[in-house]
């Protein structure tokens, strides 16, 4: 009997660490929910025909939505049609993104954090709509501060990739990240 009363305490405490632990997963999309706000900044590619999107600052939105279940990336640019929608979900013990491309299609990648939790690396899943031929297939999101932040996306357009970095630094918290 004594040994009941001093194994079923310790067994008690050991599930409820457990049942608190996060996984990779929440770690990384709660690391990533950390990005919400209203960021600016600039952007470089290796396209020679998108000089004049260089030229432009930058506008991103990230906001926390769906209960903190959801995360959305908003970018945009003055002067530029492209207003693509990225969302952030957690799918079991994967963090995934949707990007809602103005190419006409949707596709789909897996997010893993680097072990020291600086980069948070999205790899390419799969790609539905229209034009499966040009899609975004990469993404980087590399966390420098609580107020800086840069992004990496590849395009793919057939097999030849287009590479932009961002930039970015907060202009409002998330508390203040307006629906624009």
């Amino acid at each position: 009997m004594k040994v009941i009363r001093v194994i079923l305490p310790l067994m008690l405490m050991f599930l409820s660490v457990e049942a608190f632990a996060q996984s990779d997963a929440q770690k990384s999309f709660t690391k990533l929910k950390t990005l919400s706000g209203v960021w600016e900044g600039k952007v470089t590619t290796d396209m020679k025909v998108a000089a004049p999107l260089e030229e432009t600052p930058m506008h991103v939105v990230l906001r926390t939505t769906s209960r903190g279940n959801a995360l959305m990336h908003e970018m945009t640019s003055a002067g530029s049609p492209d207003d693509p929608v990225t969302m952030f979900y957690l799918d079991e013990d994967r963090v995934l993104l949707t990007h809602y491309c103005d190419a006409g299609n949707r596709p789909r990648m897996e997010g893993k954090l680097s072990p020291d939790g600086k980069t948070l690396e999205f790899t390419f899943i799969d790609v539905v709509g229209n034009n499966l031929n040009q899609h975004m297939h990469h993404a980087k999101f590399t966390f420098v501060d609580a107020d800086h932040h840069t992004e990496d996306w590849m395009f793919m357009m057939g097999d030849t990739p287009v590479h932009a970095h961002f930039e970015l630094h907060r202009v409002a918290d998330g508390s203040a990240s307006a629906k624009k």
